[in-house]
């Protein structure tokens, strides 16, 4: 699929869930997700047939996001069925990692070829305060499994907040040492709960080049500026949405829980794609991509356009 701008589009981000078992402070309230109704989501049968018109229009990587979707029954079901269709290239999950002590060997026997694990911090006591109801063991715990479940190359997503985790830079480099990892710093953005949070918490990923000087940059990945420690195993990736906009290159498009594809994370604009089927479906979806924004405006605005917080959409 290509938009009006001439970007292929061939990346779909599909959330299987708004539910989480962690309540972070920069994602959402202290009291959670507002309680839905079963039918107000979408079936596993919903999710696969909008996998599968996805990739008969172009996409060739689908990551199952969430909330956390290791909480959404039927998920390995879902994997499996993404995974056998024709044309799909790579099947990604987003997780916190508290749940893959018990399902990594499980995901990967359905298909799952890659994980990126979301880990703000190494200290558990900040890792409680971040995550409101976590264990930090539980997390590294899933990394483990993870590695002896036959995953390689995941990557660690790492949120930069100013005065929370930007003393633990470092640390978290040391972690590419002798693992595969790539860690990737990711700019905090002004929307959902955080767009009232003060303007230190929104640091800039150069901060990540202040603190470890001898990175050196191996190239790119995706939005990811990449680099690498001397001597080191993995990378460090930077994703700067605010200092160093990535507009021009975006590959994806998003379906949230609820079944509405989002051509861009920060516009308002949403086409509801439940009760299509077949080529009105494909029809939606291949409209919906090529009416993608130009960029966000998120610099200017200073904050995102959309109403919504990043559980209701999907990471």
């Amino acid at each position: 699929m290509n938009d009006k701008f001439g970007r292929t589009i061939d990346y779909l981000r599909l959330s299987v869930t708004d539910l989480c078992n962690y309540r972070c402070a920069y994602c959402m309230a202290a009291d959670g997700v507002p309680k839905r109704s079963h039918g107000d989501i979408l079936s596993i049968e919903e999710l696969a047939g909008i996998g599968s018109a996805a990739v008969r229009c172009g996409v060739r990587k689908i990551r199952l996001t969430g909330g956390e979707p290791l909480v959404r029954r039927g998920i390995l079901t879902l994997c499996e069925r993404l995974r056998a269709l024709d044309g799909l290239e790579e099947l990604t999950i987003t997780t916190n990692g508290s749940l893959l002590g018990t399902m990594a060997a499980d995901l990967k026997a359905a298909g799952v070829g890659r994980l990126n694990v979301s880990l703000d911090t190494l200290r558990p006591e900040r890792f409680r305060a971040i995550t409101r109801r976590g264990e930090l063991r539980d997390a590294l715990d899933g990394l483990e499994a993870a590695k002896a479940a036959g995953f390689t190359r995941t990557k660690l997503n790492v949120v930069l907040m100013g005065g929370v985790n930007d003393d633990e830079i470092a640390d978290f480099v040391g972690l590419t040492r002798a693992e595969d990892l790539s860690v990737r710093f990711i700019e905090l953005m002004p929307m959902g709960v955080c767009a009232a949070f003060p303007r230190e918490r929104f640091l800039s990923a150069g901060a990540v080049l202040a603190a470890v000087p001898e990175l050196t940059p191996v190239g790119g990945d995706g939005v990811a500026e990449l680099y690498r420690a001397p001597g080191h195993r993995g990378t460090v990736g930077l994703i700067r949405p605010l200092t160093r906009c990535f507009c021009a290159s975006c590959d994806r498009i998003r379906v949230t829980a609820d079944g509405r594809l989002k051509p861009c994370l920060h516009s308002n604009a949403e086409i509801p794609l439940r009760g299509l089927h077949g080529a009105a479906l494909e029809d939606a979806i291949r409209g919906a991509a090529y009416a993608k924004p130009e960029r966000h405006r998120l610099i200017q605005n200073q904050h995102s356009d959309t109403t919504r917080n990043m559980f209701e959409i999907g990471g």
